[in-house]
């Protein structure tokens, strides 16, 4: 990453994890007091800067674990790590006292109690209209993924992040949740729709994040979640997929899950060629999506990490192009009157591309295209089997399990419990899930 990302970590306002809950303010005794850190754009932005550090050392990769382990994309190796194993067992077996499942909840909080705090500074203290509206812009894209992360797993997210303990939050369900998350989206499009990001501002962040595309992907995805079919296309159809988004890494600051899991071998491995998908959804066995994710190890386990987790500087994109492409075949399948033969030109188009003509490599390379009866039902059972392919360990697999009414066989749990340190300090922490 950019060697700014290194200067400002002192910085950060919540650098460590010193509270126990959503509902308690977030202070860190050793940073940099507000003054000091918000007394110059340069100092907002390097706040802002460590948003993307949290984000791509951190919260990603805990996302990432607790999902794949929970929806079948991955077994445990070690089972000496108890929270992995934990989710792996599913069920019953994940309760609020599961480590890896309250690192996500506290991490996600405090990626949105923190872009919050620069966001507020950036409209208060940030006199240039251009760099303003680039540093809004960039810290809503982490704004915006904290509440999108928190929806996917959990029933119900707090309205309110960084409370005081004296009127702690309330919560909201996971629908409110994805309309937060879009409405930072919006109100960040708008304050570049009145000025452009500089390319001061620009030079000023790690490079790879394209911050507009972004911004669309981000709001189709979450649209789409909440079940907005309508903005979610209009948002899908202006993001340009010729371009990429993306976590960068360097040798100072590696890439987490190539650090932690795919090098080490010591947590959890892809399940096998199956991507953990039934019978009837299964990738081809000629699907080149298969040997971009997986590789094959001469001892056990036989499948191993490959694709965005395989060297320490390998990027991680924030979404793929072939994710937008697949949530306008959706939305054509759910806007009011289907367009069944639209959406089928869509699938065969991500179908038949070759890995080179994809901007991340990922391509199918499937000659004959989608094959099936042409009508929504099957046509959305492609979307799905392509999703989970396309975006095999990308985090987004258990809400995708709910939004098509997979079975619960097909997954070891559906909701996440609310971790004991949040009920412990809310009182207005919501019953758990009973799966």
């Amino acid at each position: 990453m950019k060697t700014i990302i290194n200067k400002i970590t002192t910085l950060s306002l919540g650098a460590t994890l010193i509270f126990a809950s959503c509902t308690k303010e977030y202070k860190n005794p050793n940073a940099a007091s507000q003054p000091d850190v918000f007394a110059s754009p340069k100092g907002i932005t390097g706040v802002a800067v460590s948003l993307q550090r949290t984000y791509s050392l951190t919260v990603h990769s805990s996302m990432m674990s607790s999902c794949a382990l929970s929806t079948n994309e991955a077994l445990i190796v070690n089972v000496g790590n108890v929270s992995e194993a934990l989710l792996f067992n599913g069920g019953a077996s994940v309760d609020g006292n599961n480590g890896l499942i309250g690192s996500v909840w506290i991490s996600n909080c405090k990626l949105i109690y923190d872009a919050n705090t620069v966001i507020d500074a950036a409209v208060k203290n940030i006199p240039d209209a251009a760099y303003r509206s680039g540093v809004i812009a960039y810290a809503s894209i982490f704004k915006a993924l904290g509440y999108g992360n928190l929806s996917m797993y959990w029933e119900n997210v707090p309205d309110t992040i960084g409370a005081p303990v004296s009127s702690p939050s309330t919560f909201i369900n996971r629908t409110q949740g994805y309309t937060k998350a879009v409405a930072t989206i919006d109100r960040a499009l708008a304050f570049i729709a009145a000025s452009p990001i500089s390319s001061t501002f620009i030079s000023d962040i790690p490079a790879g994040v394209d911050i507009v595309n972004t911004l669309q992907a981000l709001k189709a995805r979450y649209a789409l979640y909440a079940g907005n079919i309508a903005v979610a296309a209009a948002a899908a159809s202006v993001v340009d997929i010729t371009k990429t988004s993306l976590l960068t890494y360097d040798a100072l600051n590696p890439n987490p899950v190539f650090i932690n899991v795919t090098s080490s071998n010591n947590v959890y491995q892809p399940i096998d060629s199956t991507l953990g998908l039934p019978l009837a959804l299964r990738p081809a066995l000629t699907d080149a999506r298969i040997p971009f994710y997986t590789t094959i190890a001469t001892s056990t386990p036989r499948y191993r990490m490959n694709g965005f987790w395989n060297t320490s500087t390998r990027s991680i994109p924030i979404y793929l192009p072939d994710e937008v492409r697949l949530i306008r075949a959706e939305c054509l399948l759910r806007q009011s009157t289907p367009d069944a033969a639209a959406a089928k030109t869509i699938i065969d188009a991500i179908l038949q591309q070759a890995p080179a003509s994809d901007p991340l490599g990922v391509g199918a390379n499937i000659a004959a295209g989608y094959t099936g009866t042409v009508d929504v039902p099957s046509l959305l059972d492609e979307v799905y089997r392509n999703r989970c392919i396309e975006l095999f360990m990308s985090t987004n697999k258990m809400e995708d399990i709910r939004r098509f009414g997979r079975p619960n066989s097909e997954t070891k749990r559906k909701n996440f419990p609310y971790p004991f340190r949040e009920r412990d300090n809310n009182p207005n922490t919501p019953t758990d899930p009973v799966f």
